[in-house]
């Protein structure tokens, strides 16, 4: 089969299309004839040497962690009716081949109200910005400033904490992301990778923190009125959040960490959340860009560069 490698961390050109063996499920697992698989940015950092693999696999490996196709087999213990099953799964690694073995209990059969990109699009992020905006207990009144609001899971908070009634401030670096936040809804953007956007954002009352480093401290200073709060999901700059006890006391703002890697068992339920909005027209993932397997460098050059919009979805 067909699939892309890295064979060391490095820039996006370390990704190469290789023929490689034929994986066979095991226990428990589906080989899944892939039609599409979703990027996502912790993929980037990853091969780029910036975030360790968490699961530590040698080089070469495969990256990808979402993926949408055909069942064409199952491993012992799977119910062999599944086979020619439509799905859409989620995987450690491994997502950019042809084929792919999932778990059998992370793959879903495809909504098909969806189609395959936008269910993709939902998978990972859709789950993630329904969690993230639950934890923040948004509603009327709220001010709320939307980080990396141009990418797949801040398009989504955009739209939902307009939805939940907020005022929305975009923070997204470039004038067409800005764009793009505003047609979804947002009643105003800043580019926070300007000096003195501060100025322009105003007091909020709710930080949705994914970039981490600088831009986190300073959207805390930017925290004030009863009940403040910063849902921290991310740290797109490689840098963590860090808020110094001299910064925290004075705004007295809440940190609520957000990670739904420690509790996947709610994984089921936010993605089953995010598709029920998407089917009844309230909330409408962003494809920013489908491109073939072989120009995966291409798209991960893209999130390098911060040009990336929304989803970004590989085809086979």
């Amino acid at each position: 089969m067909r699939a892309v490698r890295y064979h060391e961390y490095g820039a996006p050109d370390v990704l190469r299309i290789e023929e490689v063996e034929d994986p066979v499920p095991g226990e428990g697992e589906l080989l899944v004839q892939a039609s599409a698989t979703g990027v996502n940015y912790f993929e980037v950092q990853v091969r780029a040497g910036v975030t360790p693999d968490p699961l530590d696999q040698p080089l070469p490996r495969i990256p990808g962690i979402e993926v949408a196709g055909t069942v064409i087999a199952v491993g012992p213990g799977v119910d062999e009716r599944r086979i020619g099953e439509r799905v859409v799964g989620t995987v450690a690694a491994g997502g950019y081949a042809e084929l792919v073995v999932v778990p059998a209990a992370a793959a879903v059969p495809l909504d098909e109200r969806l189609g395959e990109h936008r269910a993709l699009a939902l998978l990972g992020q859709g789950a993630t910005a329904v969690g993230v905006i639950e934890t923040a207990e948004i509603g009327p009144g709220d001010t709320v400033l939307v980080e990396a609001a141009g990418g797949g899971i801040g398009t989504l908070l955009v739209q939902l904490a307009k939805r939940a009634g907020a005022r929305v401030v975009a923070g997204a670096s470039g004038e067409a992301k800005r764009r793009v936040a505003a047609d979804l809804g947002a009643d105003t953007t800043v580019d926070y990778s300007r000096s003195g956007w501060t100025e322009e954002a105003g007091p909020v009352s709710v930080v949705l923190e994914t970039v981490g480093g600088q831009t986190a401290r300073e959207a805390y200073s930017l925290l004030t009125a009863p009940n403040a709060r910063m849902v921290v999901f991310g740290s797109a700059s490689g840098d963590p959040v860090e808020i110094s006890s001299q910064q925290l006391l004075p705004v007295g703002a809440t940190l609520i960490p957000f990670s739904l890697g420690y509790r996947p068992q709610r994984w089921p339920e936010l993605i089953r959340r995010a598709e029920e909005l998407t089917v009844r027209g309230e909330l409408d993932p962003v494809i920013g860009a489908i491109l073939p397997l072989s120009e995966a460098a291409a798209a991960h050059r893209a999130f390098e560069a911060r040009t990336a919009i929304g989803k970004t979805i590989l085809t086979l």
